[in-house]
């Protein structure tokens, strides 16, 4: 991991520039001053040259360090404040060269000005001045060797320039990818909020759609074995007589409720995934793909693709109901000789394949069971395809999204 990215150097450095700034023509102003002074030959004049000294310290206080940021941000006075440093830094180099150290706060400022060929000139004019003002002063330098002078001072000021620029690119694109950042970020901040209102709507809508289902599921299977149940036993009642019709009659009902009662055990059972509490999901649909194996004689091969997780226990629940189902439908209509159950972990979903190698069906018929296991999909935001044909088998694909089990 890169602890110190560009953008993150950036982020940190940028508040601080605006300081240095206005720090650095006093800095730069303090050096030469001490440089000068370890210097005898500059005593004889000192009184000039410490009037000068004190006069540029008042001009930068007065055009760089009191002003109100609207002030010094505004391009007139970036323009005076400028030419007037350029101007004392030009007469302190007079007193003595080594004040060019100061002159180079120059540059610094001419960034500031605005337009672009104003910044440029700006550049040219303090290079020209810094080289040759050492010299014995622009007409002495540009007199005995422009050969010399003016390449020094053209390439200076197309370097500092060209440097300028690319560092304002870097800034600008470094300013757009935090802002980049910044918004993918809060996107995915609110996809996060997304996800756990949309779970919490599922979990809302999985109760009423649950009650239904049960209702349902109630009056199809129990309701209808209870009737059944009652109208053996009226009949066992009026063959009282024929002891054989009797006896039937009593058999069958107690043939119906026991069914009712493993009816009832399943509906039970089939509110909690038991499976989910002692197991992982991956775990919990391999025993679950094993023991319908087992009764159904059907031999079936589970496997499981991408890197395993703990999803939300609403996902796990949905997948492991939707694999039982799905395997309920191929014992009951496919006459299959193998299944393939597939769990594949993505990055944003989890996608759930039963496959068999059935008798297929030319169209899809969604009756009780598919129909359950998209609605199971769907609460989630999630969808439930269904690819079959006759004699070529049929694969049942669900997919949801991964969300984490910490949500």
């Amino acid at each position: 991991m890169d602890l110190w990215p560009p953008e993150r150097v950036t982020h940190l450095w940028w508040p601080w520039r605006t300081n240095i700034d206005q720090l650095l023509p006093y800095i730069l102003l303090v050096i030469a001053t001490a440089v000068s002074l370890s210097r005898p030959h500059t005593w004889p004049g000192l009184p000039v040259t410490l009037a000068l000294i004190a006069a540029t310290v008042l001009w930068l206080m007065l055009t760089v360090t009191w002003p109100p940021k609207r002030l010094r941000d505004n391009v007139f006075a970036i323009t005076v404040s400028y030419v007037g440093t350029l101007v004392l830094a030009t007469a302190l180099i007079t007193r003595e060269p080594l004040f060019l150290i100061f002159m180079i706060s120059g540059f610094f400022q001419a960034l500031q000005l605005r337009p672009l060929p104003v910044a440029v000139a700006g550049i040219f004019a303090t290079s020209f001045l810094i080289n040759t003002m050492p010299a014995g002063g622009p007409a002495v330098a540009l007199t005995t060797e422009p050969a010399l002078w003016i390449p020094v001072i053209l390439i200076q000021t197309a370097a500092v320039s060209v440097g300028t620029l690319i560092s304002a690119k870097i800034s600008k694109q470094n300013s757009q990818l935090r802002q980049t950042n910044d918004e993918l970020e809060a996107a995915q901040e609110e996809n996060a909020g997304l996800h756990r209102q949309l779970l919490s709507q599922a979990r809302e809508a999985g109760v009423l759609d649950e009650r239904q289902r049960l209702s349902e599921e109630i009056h199809d299977t129990l309701a209808q074995g209870f009737t059944g149940i009652i109208t053996q036993l009226e009949a066992a009642r009026q063959a009282r007589e024929n002891s054989a019709e009797w006896q039937r009659h009593l058999d069958n009902a107690t043939a119906l409720a026991r069914e009712n009662l493993a009816e009832a055990r399943r509906t039970v059972h089939a509110l909690r995934p038991q499976q989910l509490n002692e197991a992982t999901l991956p775990e919990a649909l391999d025993q679950v793909s094993a023991q319908w194996s087992e009764r159904a004689s059907v031999p079936v091969r589970f496997t499981t693709t991408g890197t395993a997780r703990p999803l939300h226990p609403e996902i796990e629940a949905t997948l492991l109901r939707i694999t039982q189902e799905a395997l309920t439908n191929v014992a009951k209509h496919a006459n299959a000789g193998r299944v393939g159950v597939t769990l594949s972990y993505m990055e944003d979903q989890v996608t759930l394949d039963v496959r068999d190698d059935g008798v297929g069906f030319a169209e899809v018929a969604w009756g009780y069971g598919l129909t359950g296991m998209r609605q199971r999909a769907q609460r989630l935001s999630g969808t439930l395809d269904v690819e079959s044909e006759p004699g070529g088998g049929t694969a049942v694909s669900a997919t949801v999204p991964a969300i984490s089990g910490a949500s």
